[in-house]
């Protein structure tokens, strides 16, 4: 389907999805989740349309929050800041926007692209600039491209703006984040603007569609009483990685981002076992006794093993059983180009990309 408004039924799916793929970061789905079902309730459209209708010369602008998801918690966002960035970035272009498209497909960053484009009458772009989440600005397949994050729009809660102009997208992210640190921890973005040929070429397709398709399928394989995880990584064609029960949970906030590790007891397959997830908003690596077995780009997920239920990196607590999944990122992330914004090494993590399906392969050998 190339053009449909949103129902509330593809809302609850969406938000189920984007967790999953938001690999842990991404901010807080449920608070998007009601700001976009409260736009339909009012009587508000949501048209998604598909990337490949978009004329070459359309005026696209993702919009985004940015920060420390845990501050979500305390800043609970009105759905206005991004539109007031939105509407300075016009102001700035001296131009309106066609179009709307989500930066990341995580969270509540894929939401807010649709209460955006409820309360401007603009569609929303089925694609988004990372197909899971990351935490910097300049994570986005549209940076590998070579599309510029400025002239960008910043905002806060308050009222407060500036418009970025910098000189890479590297200092984009560098003084926006700073930026953000000081107005409270989360800031409201509309970035990237740009026109619709270079945005196609760039962009990852079908990212809202997924992760409806992610929610819709785990909703049904539920009703129908099949394995809602069996169903999930056919889908996603992913990997179990682990199961067991956090034992241990560091969180610090630390330049804006969230870091820290979760430390998993293993149970079941997994008996005498122990992984560690580390990450930074989203979910890094995955080490198990030692090895790794997954990072980024490659999407690490964990969820709670009696529900399947998504949680975010601030979710996670002592005592939560928990399974952990695993699934490959789009190949636009495989090159060496974007490897060297998201690949391990640029997080810290002295190892090679492997992608996620050799690791297991390599793994299943050994055992």
């Amino acid at each position: 389907m190339s053009r449909y408004k949103l129902k509330k039924q593809d809302v609850e799916d969406l938000v189920t999805g984007a967790a999953i793929l938001g690999t842990g970061g991404g901010g807080d789905p449920y608070v998007g989740k009601l700001m976009v079902l409260q736009q339909l309730e009012r009587g508000k459209e949501i048209e998604i349309v598909d990337m490949e209708e978009i004329d070459d010369n359309a005026f696209v602008v993702p919009v985004a929050a940015m920060g420390t998801p845990v501050v979500l918690f305390e800043k609970i966002p009105s759905g206005k800041e991004a539109i007031f960035s939105l509407n300075l970035l016009e102001q700035y272009f001296n131009k309106k926007v066609d179009f709307i498209s989500p930066i990341e497909a995580g969270g509540i960053n894929s939401t807010i692209p649709l209460v955006v484009g409820a309360e401007r009458k603009l569609p929303v772009i089925d694609a988004d600039g990372m197909g899971r989440a990351f935490p910097e600005l300049q994570m986005v397949t549209l940076h590998v491209y070579g599309i510029k994050a400025t002239p960008m729009a910043l905002s806060d809660e308050r009222g407060n703006a500036v418009i970025l102009d910098t000189v890479d997208n590297f200092w984009a992210e560098k003084i926006a984040r700073a930026i953000t640190v000081r107005v409270g921890g989360s800031a409201w973005i509309a970035i990237y603007p740009t026109t619709g040929k270079p945005y196609k070429q760039a962009a990852i397709k079908g990212s809202i569609s997924l992760a409806i398709e992610i929610g819709r399928v785990l909703r049904e394989a539920k009703a129908s009483g099949r394995n809602p995880i069996d169903a999930l990584l056919d889908l996603t064609k992913g990997y179990e990685l682990f199961k067991g029960k956090i034992i241990d949970i560091k969180r610090f906030n630390v330049g804006g981002f969230a870091r820290g590790e979760a430390v998993i007891e293993g149970y079941d397959n997994y008996k005498n076992s122990r992984l560690i997830v580390r990450f930074q908003n989203e979910n890094l690596v995955a080490i198990r006794d030692n090895e790794i077995i997954a990072s980024v780009p490659d999407l690490i997920t964990i969820l709670e093993s009696e529900t399947g239920k998504p949680i975010t990196t601030e979710r996670l607590k002592y005592g939560l059983r928990v399974l952990v999944i695993g699934f490959p990122c789009t190949e636009k992330w495989r090159t060496e180009t974007a490897l060297r914004v998201v690949g391990p090494k640029y997080f810290g993590y002295d190892i090679d990309y492997l992608p996620i399906e050799n690791r297991m392969r390599k793994i299943s050998t050994l055992t």
